[in-house]
């Protein structure tokens, strides 16, 4: 098929094919950057913590008053947990994954370094932390009893050593083992040594972990027994038992001590669900402008392509009675969309990747993958053959007399 003719077309009616070109321009950048946020929302929500989730409950308790026996009171609640028939362990933490809340800590090699080495996040953890937590320790050993500190919030006890995460290693001390060397926290002032590396805890947040961080993986344990009026319970139930051990240790802790207000209980799934409940609203929302975008556009096609068609009834009508086939009828139109849809995707690209970088430089976004480009390009160009076959399959069943008649 020779494309004068139809180019010419298009020239007499640029103002049609103009709008659908930069339409389909639009929704091509629209759609490219929206499906790669909602990539990256899913790939976050996914991200592992390190830990055996769905077996670990988390309490959150606070005591009533102004209690001055903590400790006394800390070590009765987790015996009291440690026993119950379901329990694989128990400890008191500041805070623990997935819950956007927490301490994070500026660590050097040494005191005379102006700058530090890497950020990390603080979990506070005893003998019993790696265990219920259910981390994998690939180097060096967990922290003994006689490691284990009493701290009150507020007050500053040096750690008697450190466990850190593999990603928190690695900054450190690259392509090195880091079990045995030392650390210099900002925030304790004195160099603490490290005494084992696990395979993987996430932060506490969510969001300051986010896509492709570093950060992310950045934790460090440190041996202390959480004497604090606030704080949290983190519970390792058998496989399968972690909804039942949560209303038991719930009823079993107000047993020990009814002068406390248990805010709240949850499994890691739980809090997982409930940390990334924002994101997945997001996925929803985008999910339902790009289909609608998508409509929007398709009908867009339809509409104008049956105004052409309408518009050149005679024409066609000549064609076919010249001996034009139906094939060749629908043909002409699909030529003369993909020709719309070509110009409109070549733009949609500089336009996507225009909208991404301006989104990377405001909001702190990854940089679109050219694939997703290449991609909505394809799809953009089936959508326009998709959207023309309706009006063109309607444009080949003109009978010919009829359609010179018409005119």
């Amino acid at each position: 098929m020779e494309l004068g003719p139809i180019i010419s077309a298009m020239r007499r009616n640029k103002v049609g094919a103009i709008v659908v070109g930069v339409q389909m321009a639009i929704t091509l950048a629209i759609l490219c950057n929206a499906l790669f946020i909602i990539e990256q929302r899913v790939a976050l929500g996914k991200r592992p913590t390190g830990t055996d989730e769905a077996n670990i409950v988390v309490i959150t308790n606070q005591w009533a008053g102004h209690p001055t026996d903590l400790a006394a009171k800390l070590q009765g609640d987790l015996a009291a947990l440690r026993s119950m028939p379901g329990v694989v362990d128990a400890f008191a933490s500041n805070t623990y994954p997935l819950s956007n809340g927490g301490s994070s800590l500026n660590l050097k090699l040494n005191p005379e370094q102006r700058e530090s080495t890497a950020q990390t996040a603080l979990y506070i953890a005893d003998e019993h932390g790696l265990q219920t937590l259910g981390l994998k320790l690939i180097a060096g050993r967990n922290f003994t009893a006689d490691e284990v500190l009493d701290r009150m919030p507020g007050t500053n006890v040096p750690p008697s050593a450190v466990i850190v995460t593999r990603a928190l290693a690695e900054k450190l001390f690259p392509g090195k083992n880091a079990a045995g060397q030392s650390v210099y926290s900002e925030y304790q002032k004195t160099l603490a040594p490290i005494v084992g590396v696990v395979d993987k805890l996430q932060v506490p947040w969510t969001q300051a972990g986010g896509f492709g961080s570093k950060f992310n993986d950045s934790s460090l344990l440190e041996p202390y027994r959480h004497e604090a009026p606030y704080g949290y319970y983190l519970v390792h139930a058998q496989p399968g038992q972690a909804v039942a051990v949560m209303k038991a240790a719930e009823k079993r802790l107000i047993e020990v001590n009814r002068a406390r207000v248990l805010q709240k209980s949850q499994t890691l799934t739980e809090a997982r669900a409930e940390a990334y409940k924002d994101d997945r609203g997001l996925v929803i929302i985008l999910g339902v402008v790009c289909a609608a975008l998508v409509a929007v556009t398709a009908f867009g096609i339809v509409g104008l392509t049956s105004y052409w068609v309408a518009q050149r009834r005679r024409q066609i009508g000549i064609r076919r009675a010249l001996g034009a086939t139906r094939t060749a009828i629908i043909r002409y139109f699909q030529t003369e969309n993909f020709l719309i849809a070509a110009v409109g995707s070549i733009g949609g690209i500089g336009l996507a990747l225009s909208l991404n970088l301006w989104m990377v430089t405001a909001f702190e976004m990854e940089r679109l993958d050219t694939r997703y480009a290449l991609i909505g390009a394809v799809f953009v160009l089936l959508l326009g053959q998709l959207a023309v076959l309706w009006p063109a399959l309607k444009a080949a069943s003109i009978p010919p007399a009829l359609a010179t008649r018409a005119a």
